[in-house]
């Protein structure tokens, strides 16, 4: 039996009780390090931290801005009311707490489907709602069972209003809920964090074009809450800052008797003054109620509007694109006599039809006008003028005129999306087709082109802008729909001041030459019977476009289907001698400009000169205050 040295094995133990006591003294100077990195030196961090989960900052949407018309007259407004909401992210079960809901709060299947699709279309937003616009009633009993739904709460929502309905609907627009396309404009004014709590955007019209001055800026609130999230104490408060108001150039009242004048016809028109550019009126018909987007439109709705043969949601003023007819012949005449292609004096002979090769170009009379110069060219609306003067002049000299008075172009006008129209010319025919036996111009085409037909296409606001150019001596403005902006917190009006484009440099006896044709028309031409007894001298050309080629044969209303017949259309100005107001008239399927859109012209002139109302209209203080009512 061995046995081992005492010494030897105290000092072993002495051993392991050093390396013990050194690993224990590691771990102490370890947690120590640790302790002084988190509690000194990571500090300020990690309070940081703590503050975040213990504050919550809640957005305060701003209220939008007002839009009124030129005498104050509210198109836009807002209103609160409470709004029952969910946050998909809190509650376990959706179809089991909205069903649970149901039993108490009346939630409709639209409810559900547009509860759905919000869902997928605004993943972004934390909370949103399942019932809008709730009765006293139901949100007492929300708030007596409050206990039961988790992730759900009734909040106070600001909703837009447009009071007057479909009223000047394609001027005012819509908004609609934030989309991923909406995101990507926010995100391109670096406007993220002032959108936070915004779950409305502008989607055409005014309310589109001007959505970052009528936002606002957000507000918050500091908030105290709980280990569960729910809110203990306010602590602090950045209140919101309400959105800029616009002030309008339209009459609402013009607008309104522009309306009533097109009845159940489709059409559009466009008001302005020359020498400013500012919109008076701005019709297309028909039109839609703005109100429907506001909660989100329900799939019944959406699908009549966008379904419908007469197209409502089309502004045509803007996006209409129509041949102009004979409304194109003073251009034509100012543009041989600016470019010295015909004397006023100059005449030919019209025996009613114009042969130009194989085929025969025909007047709208029968055995001609006679002897023709440009006065008479004008005012009877003599095609076969036309027909040389465009075969004189060629396609590229023609459109180049026309494009300097702003055809085939845009405006500019502060709503978004407006189309350019067409201006046929050699290039542009080279890029529209792409066939080279397609690409070739034809000088036959160029006849075509010379009355207003072949491929001609502008908008009624182009025909608008390039006869107020005419009516101010060829000085062009932009055409604009905002008088003034109105800062909420300062009332400080910031004006949109009138935009000239250019001035064209016309010779003014070129200038009066047109100015004259165009007033005979209403006193002994086409227009004539729409503005008998007129108390105004008026300034106007009739025009009626071919919704499609006769190929020759004679144009008959009566057994055309009404798709198929001509467009009416009528642009005009007036007092003749100090013009204050222009106006392009479009009345599709309406047949002679003469007969449809006119007379339309003519009451819009009664009103605004001669404050003269339509037979059997309300002044203008009774009409707002049933609106009002």
């Amino acid at each position: 039996m061995e046995f081992k040295n005492p010494q030897e094995h105290l000092e072993q133990f002495n051993r392991r009780v050093a390396v013990a006591g050194a690993i224990v003294l590691s771990c102490f100077v370890l947690l120590f390090g640790r302790l002084v990195w988190l509690q000194v030196i990571q500090h300020d961090y990690y309070q940081t931290r703590a503050e975040d989960n213990r504050i919550s900052l809640v957005p305060i949407t701003p209220i939008r801005g007002l839009i009124v018309d030129r005498q104050g007259e509210v198109l836009a407004r807002n209103y609160s009311a409470y709004t029952l909401e969910i946050t998909p992210s809190q509650v376990p079960d959706l179809e089991t707490t909205i069903d649970g809901l149901a039993e108490f709060i009346d939630i409709q299947p639209k409810d559900r489907r547009r509860f759905k699709k919000l869902m997928e279309e605004n993943k972004r937003f934390e909370s949103l709602p399942i019932r809008t616009r709730l009765s006293d009633a139901e949100v007492a009993k929300f708030i007596a069972r409050r206990f039961r739904f988790t992730g759900v709460d009734i909040k106070a929502r600001l909703f837009r209003e447009y009071p007057r309905g479909a009223f000047a609907s394609h001027v005012t627009g819509y908004l609609g809920r934030v989309t991923e396309r909406d995101l990507g404009r926010i995100e391109a004014q670096e406007a993220e964090a002032n959108y936070r709590g915004t779950d409305h955007f502008g989607k055409s019209g005014l309310e589109q074009h001007y959505e970052f001055e009528l936002h606002g800026i957000t507000g918050f609130e500091k908030v105290e809450v709980d280990a569960a999230g729910r809110p203990v104490r306010t602590m602090a408060r950045t209140a919101p800052v309400p959105g800029n108001n616009l002030t309008l150039t339209l009459d609402v009242k013009l607008q309104e008797i522009a309306e009533e004048a097109f009845g159940d016809r489709r059409g559009a028109l466009v008001a302005i003054e020359p020498t400013t550019g500012g919109i008076l009126a701005l019709v297309s018909m028909p039109n839609y109620d703005p109100n429907l987007f506001v909660d989100g439109i329900n799939v019944a709705d959406w699908g009549e509007l966008n379904n419908s043969p007469e197209k409502p949601m089309v502004n045509r003023a803007l996006n209409g694109a129509y041949p102009p007819g004979s409304t194109f012949k003073p251009f034509m005449a100012l543009a041989a006599l600016e470019l010295g292609k015909r004397r006023p004096e100059q005449a030919i002979f019209d025996p009613g039809y114009f042969n130009f090769g194989s085929h025969t170009f025909r007047d709208d009379k029968k055995g001609g006008h006679g002897t023709v110069d440009m006065y008479k060219s004008i005012v009877q609306s003599c095609n076969t003028y036309y027909y040389h003067l465009a075969n004189d002049m060629g396609i590229d000299n023609i459109a180049a005129f026309m494009g300097s008075i702003g055809l085939g172009s845009r405006t500019g006008v502060d709503i978004e999306g407006e189309s350019e129209g067409v201006l046929p010319s050699q290039a542009w025919k080279k890029k529209r087709f792409k066939k080279v036996e397609q690409q070739k111009w034809f000088a036959g085409e160029t006849i075509s082109v010379g009355i207003g037909q072949g491929y001609n296409a502008y908008t009624p606001i182009q025909l608008a802008q390039a006869i107020a150019t005419v009516a101010n001596d060829g000085v062009m403005f932009r055409p604009h729909l905002v008088k003034h902006i109105t800062d909420t917190r300062t009332g400080k009006q910031t004006p949109i001041e009138p935009q000239p484009l250019k001035a064209l440099g016309w010779k003014q006896a070129n200038i009066d030459v047109i100015k004259r044709a165009l007033v005979g028309v209403n006193i002994e031409g086409t227009g004539t019977r729409a503005f008998a007894g007129a108390g105004y001298v008026s300034a106007g050309k009739t025009g009626t476009s071919q919704v499609y080629s006769l190929k020759g044969a004679e144009y008959k209303r009566q057994g055309t289907k009404e798709e198929l017949r001509d467009h009416s259309l009528y642009i005009a100005y007036a007092p003749a001698d100090k013009p204050a107001i222009a106006v392009a008239v479009l009345v599709e399927n309406g047949g002679f400009g003469s007969q449809a859109a006119a007379p339309i012209a003519r009451q819009v002139f009664d009103y605004y000169l001669l404050g003269k109302l339509p037979k059997g209209a309300a002044p203008a203080d009774e009409a707002a205050k049933e609106a009002d009512e």
